[in-house]
């Protein structure tokens, strides 16, 4: 029953990273809605690992450890391959040669992802407020973006536009390991006053989806963002 005990955070960790292997290999074939599944999956893991290691007081160095390499593929790797595929289909028509080469800057993301996930590993004041986005939300947003265009054809602007993905891939980078502090959803007191950006975002996130549906998850995201915002001096 230890073993148990001791290792359930740890599987669900490593189903997290699992997720993330397959929705990857579903992207790159271009079966994004199975990939959306699998993005579901992982975000649905990766909350419950770290919720079962706190309730069964298994917390260990090596949870930690798995947690970060878990999203660098599931919330780092798989919104860079995002990134790469969207400019992968872009003809570059009448431009330079070299041009078809900017897919890979779509990996800058990645490298991000990976400095912002090593940053959150040393930063000890990240409890109950994230400093820049987090990986989860990225890949969220930059996904999101890119399964509306191809369900609905919404954001087309941004994905029949290198330079606006490249600008995409930069401010998301940014964004990643930016000082601006994001929305936690962990509740430091049951005091009304202490929560109102964590019900602001709840709310608001709530009617974005049902009124826009496919097309609301990466304004979700956006909104997430404009609410730390507002709300930058209650966070701490």
């Amino acid at each position: 029953m230890n073993f148990i005990k001791n290792n359930l955070a740890n599987a669900f960790t490593l189903g997290n990273l699992f997720s993330g292997c397959v929705g990857i290999v579903h992207l790159i074939s271009g079966d994004y809605q199975t990939t959306a599944i699998c993005i579901i999956i992982s975000l649905v893991l990766d909350f419950f690992d770290g919720f079962i290691a706190r309730a069964m007081n298994s917390s260990s160095n090596l949870g930690g450890q798995l947690d970060s390499l878990a999203d660098m593929v599931s919330f780092g790797f798989l919104p860079g391959i995002t990134m790469f595929v969207a400019l992968e289909h872009l003809t570059f028509s009448g431009l330079p040669e070299f041009m078809p080469w900017i897919k890979y800057l779509g990996f800058i993301i990645t490298l991000f992802s990976c400095l912002r996930l090593a940053i959150f590993n040393l930063d000890d004041d990240q409890k109950y407020y994230f400093k820049g986005l987090n990986t989860p939300s990225n890949t969220i947003l930059i996904f999101g973006l890119f399964y509306a265009f191809k369900e609905t054809g919404a954001f087309s602007f941004l994905f029949e536009n290198e330079i606006y993905l490249l600008i995409l891939t930069i401010v998301s980078s940014w964004l990643l390991i930016s000082p601006i502090k994001m929305i936690a959803m962990k509740f430091k007191s049951k005091q009304l006053k202490d929560n109102y950006p964590k019900l602001a975002l709840l709310i608001g996130g709530i009617l974005i989806l049902l009124i826009f549906k496919t097309v609301g998850i990466p304004l979700v995201i956006i909104y997430y963002i404009l609410i730390s915002l507002i709300f930058q001096k209650q966070l701490k």
